[in-house]
């Protein structure tokens, strides 16, 4: 995956959904970055950094259910500038991962598996993250109607606010993204 740099907050405290210099370029959300430079960017304070963590450890076990295939959508206040705008930090993180299953591997089976991570509820309790899953190899039709869906939710706020989202790969190597997490935790997110 060819990685961008995560935009700058514009004026409404949001990320812009494209390049405004260039509306019809590539470079346009969902923004796939690497998941270090997420955490660089967007770990600039302790409320943020405790949600990073449980970013990575919802990662982590996802990996350990074998959901190692796939990307993940990252959005919600997380990606907005809420300490200014709303003079708060963010709750949590919304994040859709869409997966395919490891070889030989059921829905079922990985639902036995780790049953919590399918648990909407366990996992914002767990790991402070508004989570859900979609599997990659439903029907074609079925899949472009999942991905419309959290495209057209996810581009804009309630207010219409149109702004933009984060991808990341759901297979990258995550300890430099934890290497990083744990410096910047250990100055409430400053560097």
């Amino acid at each position: 995956m060819s990685t961008v740099s995560i935009p700058r907050w514009n004026s409404e405290g949001v990320l812009p959904p494209i390049d405004s210099a260039d509306p019809t370029s590539a470079s346009r959300s969902p923004y796939q970055v690497a998941l270090a430079d997420f955490v660089l960017h967007f770990g600039t304070s302790e409320p943020r950094c405790a949600i990073l963590d449980g970013l990575l450890r919802y990662r982590a076990a996802l990996h350990a259910a074998g959901l190692v295939e796939g990307f993940q959508w990252i959005n919600g206040s997380f990606l907005e500038h809420v300490e200014v705008v709303l003079n708060r930090p963010p709750n949590d993180v919304d994040v859709v991962t869409f997966y395919r299953l490891p070889a030989g591997a059921t829905q079922k089976g990985i639902r036995d598996i780790a049953p919590d991570l399918f648990d909407h509820d366990s996992v914002k309790q767990e790991f402070r993250i508004d989570g859900y899953l979609v599997h990659l190899d439903q029907t074609p039709k079925a899949l472009v109607e999942r991905s419309a869906y959290w495209y057209s939710l996810w581009s804009h706020r309630r207010d219409r606010t149109w702004k933009g989202f984060i991808e990341i790969g759901l297979a990258a190597d995550d300890a430099p993204a934890a290497g990083f997490l744990k410096t910047l935790a250990a100055t409430g997110g400053q560097p």
